[in-house]
């Protein structure tokens, strides 16, 4: 969903000769922001990231890495649940309920509480995934004191009120409605359920024109109390705050919550590979996904995995994928391949596009590719590669600015990391083997993926 600067963008940021009521000051903590960003990277590189736990008087923990650089608080949470939680036929609730958070809170309308929320220096977004609820906020910390005052009604006391309620369910809509004639939106929902039949995970997100019709604001308002609980939180800081400060902060964010969550079980789901989905569509190319099983985080195996990957289709230049398809014969502009992995169900997903009239030759070239690797697996070569860059990339990808380095701690909590694991990362990563390496690619592309192509139809598909 839009953040509320996002939403209120032109009506609030230009100067005065452009219209009535506006305000330099809201200039001001977009100035910071970006001042902020240009050099944290380098301020990064620079110094060793120092995590601390930080655990307030009512138990609530998080991750903290301090930076006194710049007046600014990045802070990231995320409550578990998502939109596996949609019931049957409510699908887009979870979806809808994060763009309300800023449409008033407490005793604020909603444009009271977006008006205060930038006199507070602040920017808060809530985004819906499928197995959690994750929230963004960054603000100037010597206006803390409004901005957490704020992001504590909006945790706690949301207001869903009905016309903000009517009006974001009219954007979902209208983005449902456009949907139904765009090629790929379709593909995506197609490649949902074939991969996953009738779980929850099959579902669509954004939800759909009869499922939206179905929900209320006191839907909303129910699910908020099953799942706004500090048991499923997890949460990450990083900037101009030490832990003391934190400390409380947490117990004023998130300390009147409920102790416990009421969600509904999800269960694991494995995807349903060996099949071919065709989503015609007359379009100049065609776009390719493949999907093979993957691995979970804490499997054993995992960095094993993760090194097939990149030497399969992860890393951006050096992978056999992008050598054959791209460099070799120039059948797409970029080819890759990702583990893509949810808490009940993991993938290893190769994709392109391609000129239409190319691409069953694309597609028999990167079955080709995944078939040699498995029968002869990658070099020595190509593993010792794969581990420096697997290594050297990590602190670019995953440090290089503050929402960075918060969603970082974020993610390590969610896949049960320890609090030093930067630190062990390097170690777990030379230690695999190429015997162990060449297991996992059999293991994982050994078998018949599941193929999507979205447009127009391939020689020799009987769909």
């Amino acid at each position: 969903m839009m953040t509320n600067q996002l939403r209120r963008a032109i009506p609030q940021a230009l100067p005065s000769p452009f219209g009535q009521g506006w305000r330099l000051a809201c200039w001001l903590p977009v100035l910071c922001l970006a001042i902020f960003f240009l050099t944290l990277p380098a301020r990064t590189a620079r110094a060793a990231l120092n995590i601390q736990e930080v655990k307030s008087e009512k138990g609530i923990t998080a991750w903290l890495v301090e930076d006194h650089t710049l007046p600014i608080v990045t802070l990231q949470f995320v409550f578990d649940g998502g939109t596996s939680q949609d019931p049957a036929d409510k699908e887009g609730l979870v979806n809808l309920m994060t763009g309300l958070f800023d449409e008033g809170a407490g005793d604020h309308d909603g444009d009271t509480f977006q008006v205060r929320l930038d006199d507070a220096g602040a920017e808060m977004s809530f985004h819906a995934r499928p197995d959690g609820i994750y929230v963004s906020v960054r603000m100037l910390s010597q206006r803390q004191d409004a901005a957490f005052d704020l992001i504590r009604l909006a945790l706690n006391r949301p207001r869903f009120d009905q016309e903000p309620f009517d009006r974001i369910r009219a954007q979902l809509l209208s983005g449902i409605i456009a949907n139904e004639r765009e090629p790929h939106a379709i593909g995506r929902d197609a490649w949902r359920r074939r991969l996953y039949g009738t779980h929850p995970y099959s579902r669509p997100p954004e939800g759909t024109k009869e499922s939206l019709a179905r929900i209320t604001p006191a839907d909303l308002s129910a699910f908020h109390k099953a799942a706004f609980a500090r048991e499923g939180l997890h949460v990450a800081v990083v900037g101009d705050i030490d832990a003391k400060a934190l400390s409380a902060r947490l117990d004023q964010l998130f300390g009147d919550l409920p102790q416990k969550q009421a969600l509904a079980p999800v269960p694991d789901v494995t995807p349903k590979l060996g099949q071919w989905t065709l989503v015609a569509y007359a379009l100049p190319q065609t776009s390719l996904q493949l999907a093979f099983p993957g691995i979970g985080r804490s499997d054993p195996e995992f960095y094993a995995a993760q090194l097939i990957n990149d030497i399969l289709g992860g890393s951006p230049f050096t992978s056999r994928l992008f050598q054959e398809v791209r460099e070799k014969r120039g059948l797409a502009y970029g080819v890759s391949s990702s583990l893509e992995g949810h808490q009940h169900s993991n993938t290893l997903v190769v994709t392109t596009s391609t000129r239409a009239d190319r691409a069953a030759e694309t597609l028999d070239l990167i079955r080709q590719v995944i078939k040699e690797l498995v029968d002869t697996g990658p070099t020595a070569a190509e593993l010792d590669a794969s581990k420096k860059y697997l290594i050297g990339a990590y602190a670019i990808r995953n440090l290089g600015s503050s929402r960075a380095i918060s969603a970082t701690l974020l993610r390590l909590q969610l896949d049960k990391r320890g609090i030093d694991y930067i630190q062990h990362r390097p170690a777990l990563i030379e230690q695999v083997t190429l015997e162990e390496v060449r297991a996992a690619a059999k293991k994982l592309l050994s078998v018949e993926p599941a193929i999507m192509g979205v447009g127009p139809r391939l020689a020799g598909d009987s769909e």
